[in-house]
Parts: C-alpha cells; structure tokens; sequence
C-alpha cells in the first residue's frame, strides 16, 4: 500500500465530482470515508475540497480494500504516516499486514481449488448418471 502521499501540497484542490470520476467511487462512499477518518477534505461553504494528500490517500484506500484489508487495517496504515519517523514503523507495518493477507489469500486460493476439483468431479458423476437414465429411456 504504497502511495507517495509526501507529495507537498501543490495547491491543487479537487471536488467531490473530480475524484468520484477518476476512482470510479460515489460521492457516499467519500463521505463515508470521511465519516471513518480516512480522508479530511477542507470545507468552502457547504462543498468539500480535497488536497493531493487526500487523492492519494483515496488511492491507498482503493487499493487496501481490493487486496481485502478492512477499513480498520488501512486506517491504521495511513495513520502510521505521521508518526515522524521518516515513514519506517509505516512501511514496517505495511509489510506486516500484507504478509498476513498474502497469506490469507493463499489459503483461499488453496480452498477455492480444492472446491473446483470436487465440483468438477461431482458434475461428471451426475452427468454419468443423466446418461445412463437417458440411454435406458
């Protein structure tokens, strides 16, 4: 879950419609974002602005929730961030979570092929039997 969300603020502010286009998300699911800490969109009136830091932190959200890491687990991650240490607990810790769910997956994988090969075998011994019914037919 690296981003480079060091990048300094540039002054470039993004609405709500620019980043629901370009991460394919709805504007709930940024407010719910928001609601859960992970992003903090500056307020003008009753718009939200979002900076590079949060862009790029949507990104690192987008990314964490496809390799299944809960909103928790990335939270944390991107909370590390700013603990000044020039990104080393961040990045130690970031490595620590994606061992455990490369692992995870893994072990899904390994389930999801066993469970292929058993319904493929279950699927020719019932397509054995409709044959059999059918030629005596």
């Amino acid at each position: 879950m690296n981003a480079d969300i060091s990048k300094p603020d540039d002054g470039a502010v993004f609405t709500v419609t620019q980043l629901c286009r370009e991460f394919d998300v709805t504007p709930r699911a940024l407010r719910f974002y928001e609601s859960k800490g992970l992003l903090h969109p500056s307020r003008q009136d009753t718009r939200r602005r979002f900076g590079n830091r949060d862009r790029a932190r949507l990104a690192l959200i987008l990314r964490g929730k496809r390799f299944g890491f809960s909103l928790a687990e990335i939270g944390e991650l991107l909370d590390l961030y700013d603990t000044g240490d020039s990104q080393v607990t961040q990045l130690t810790r970031t490595i620590e979570t994606a061992e455990q769910r490369l692992a995870e997956m893994r072990r899904q994988r390994e389930e999801l092929e066993v469970g292929i090969a058993e319904l493929q075998e279950q699927l020719k011994l019932v397509r054995n039997i409709l044959e059999e019914k059918t030629a005596t037919s």
